[in-house]
């Protein structure tokens, strides 16, 4: 059902978001598509637009949106940045999607690890003691802002303060290899870092 969702999320945030002035919009799916002024037909003899065949570098699903109100995330020494989680493959076991790790996140399996993300919660209230830590801001209340390997699951031994900035925490690292909510990321007794 998820897999349903999130595209149709994508699409209507970039209708409401997509500048009217762009000679050619990109969908997030990397469709192109004519401005809406533009659907009318070009004037006679004019060329068409150039259109792109795949989204530009550095965006697309799990990647910060240059129209997001929040500031993307700082690159830090003392957290696992999110190209090292997210750079990992997937492949079709047993009719399930399944990751193929990397070496380098492999060895983050089961140690003290940081992460600094977005906090989706889990529940309501002010404190969060369970939640999801995305790689970028959320954009819609109804879909996450990107794929599993772009999400941390967390679960704290002290709530933490919801914030709609970004917040690090520390806690044991995990890698999952078959979970039945097909997440590929969870810290358990965690902490917020200031």
């Amino acid at each position: 059902m998820n897999l349903l969702i999130r595209p149709l999320c994508a699409a209507l945030a970039w209708l409401l978001l997509a500048p009217a002035s762009a000679q050619v919009l990109t969908s997030p799916l990397g469709t192109p598509s004519a401005p809406p002024a533009a659907t009318g037909g070009a004037a006679a003899g004019a060329a068409p637009a150039a259109v792109p065949q795949s989204p530009a570098q550095g965006q697309g699903p799990g990647v910060h949106s240059p129209l997001s109100p929040f500031a993307p995330l700082k690159p830090r020494d003392d957290i696992v940045a999110w190209p090292v989680l997210t750079d990992l493959k997937t492949e079709v076991k047993n009719r399930r999607i399944v990751p193929v790790y990397p070496a380098a996140v492999n060895a983050l399996n089961q140690k003290t690890q940081r992460v600094q993300g977005f906090m989706l919660p889990l529940s309501p209230g002010e404190q969060q003691r369970h939640f999801l830590l995305a790689s970028v801001p959320p954009t819609c209340q109804f879909c996450t802002p990107g794929g599993p390997e772009s999400m941390v699951e967390v679960r704290t031994r002290e709530p933490v303060k919801y914030s709609l900035g970004a917040v690090v925490v520390e806690g044991k690292f995990h890698v999952l290899q078959n979970d039945p909510y097909g997440l590929y990321y969870r810290m358990t007794e965690a902490v917020g870092v200031k």
